[in-house]
């Protein structure tokens, strides 16, 4: 059945994701504060509203997909937020990766103005977003889920219910402290094989294949030529900037210090990244942290 959806926040995510539920054959509003993020959602068959509200007025379905839980609860709330001027029962999809105490008072928001709410963070990066083969981690009530699902599924392949509100931000958070701990030990495993003279080509060879196998060596690779696919291979593009991964891992600090949960990998892991964040790695893909690792590296000869 065709909706007509709101979507606010057209950047690197929401702007290819808008893009495809376009395709599905849904009428698609959108907003964003990026005069060329609007520019090129104009493009791509996405209906330009002069504001969120104006988006949000009349659909179906509200989308959002903004940098963190304060832009979100801003954008609900107020006079002219969405939650006012959505027509009752609209069915509201927070796409955006943000803290899970946050996603409980969006939901709270949400059903206290008589709508229907879904947390509903993604991974896949940039390339699934533009593809619409993005992984969905939905929490929820299950009657909200059923009727999300179609909606989510013009943007997705996988699309799983992780429970209750805040469940697919939970998700979300434990799946990123894997990611960027695992990024790490793979781009510190390569730099130590250079190190001993061993050709990035052989180590992912035999680590592709072994017990260190994962999605961060053979799908996100960080040194060029093993996966042509990789950011590395096209001078670190994103792909997962730098910055959302530090922001993502301190969204996990957070999480893990309110639930008093000991996890010193990821709190080392997130002061990497909040490092590499602060200068050019903001704007490159994550698995640039490699080069870091390098210039960081004593220079010594090869064995």
């Amino acid at each position: 059945m065709v909706k007509k959806i709101a979507f606010i926040g057209l950047g690197h995510m929401g702007g290819p994701m808008a893009a495809n539920l376009v395709k599905a054959g849904h009428r698609v509003s959108g907003f964003d504060l990026a005069p060329e993020a609007l520019e090129t959602a104009r493009t791509q068959g996405i209906e330009i509203a002069a504001s969120a509200a104006a988006a949000g007025a009349g659909a179906d379905v509200v989308i959002t997909m903004l940098p963190a839980g304060r832009h979100v609860l801003g954008a609900y709330q107020g006079e002219n937020g969405l939650l006012a001027v959505a027509g009752p029962g609209t069915l509201f999809l927070e796409c955006s990766t943000i803290a899970v105490e946050d996603a409980r008072a969006a939901h709270e928001l949400v059903a206290a103005a008589g709508h229907r709410g879904l947390d509903a963070p993604v991974s896949g990066g940039v390339g699934g977003a533009a593809n619409g083969t993005l992984t969905f981690m939905a929490g929820g009530t299950a009657e909200n889920f059923a009727d999300a699902e179609p909606i989510l599924a013009a943007m997705g392949t996988r699309i799983v219910h992780c429970g209750g509100p805040g469940a697919g931000q939970a998700a979300k958070v434990c799946n990123n402290m894997i990611l960027g701990v695992s990024m790490i030990a793979v781009s510190e495993a390569f730099v130590l094989g250079e190190k001993l003279g061993l050709s990035n080509e052989a180590l992912f060879d035999v680590a592709s294949a072994a017990s260190g196998q994962c999605w961060a060596l053979t799908t996100n690779c960080p040194v060029p030529g093993p996966v042509p696919a990789s950011p590395a291979n096209r001078g670190y593009e994103p792909g997962f900037a730098g910055a959302l991964m530090a922001k993502d891992l301190g969204l996990a600090v957070q999480a893990l210090e309110s639930t008093g949960v000991q996890a010193r990998l990821v709190s080392l892991a997130e002061e990497v990244y909040r490092q590499f964040a602060v200068g050019e790695g903001a704007g490159r893909d994550f698995s640039g942290i490699i080069n870091e690792i390098r210039a960081n590296s004593k220079t010594k000869e090869t064995v």
